[in-house]
């Protein structure tokens, strides 16, 4: 299991990528969780395996169906061991 710190920009609020991303999520076992940023940047913990976390980051560089993804930005982080994959709404 790895955890990244994924931040994904472009036009990628107002066109259900956060929703888009917990479906994904869900599907690939990834779990932790997405929230929209102030800056209209998506930012996105995520814990996998490495084949899981490949094919979700993979998904994020498309994004979903309305997102223009103009680029993505991906760190390691410290794992913790998150139960689900969650959309934060704040």
């Amino acid at each position: 299991m790895k955890h990244l710190n994924i931040t994904v920009k472009g036009k990628v609020q107002g066109v259900s990528f956060r929703v888009a991303a917990k479906a994904v999520a869900d599907q690939l076992g990834v779990r932790g969780f997405v929230r929209n940023q102030p800056n209209g940047d998506v930012f996105i913990e995520a814990e996998a395996d490495d084949f899981m976390m490949d094919m979700f980051l993979e998904w994020c560089r498309e994004g979903a169906e309305h997102a223009v993804v103009t680029g993505v930005e991906v760190h390691d982080g410290e794992l913790k061991n998150y139960r689900n994959f969650e959309v934060v709404k704040k």
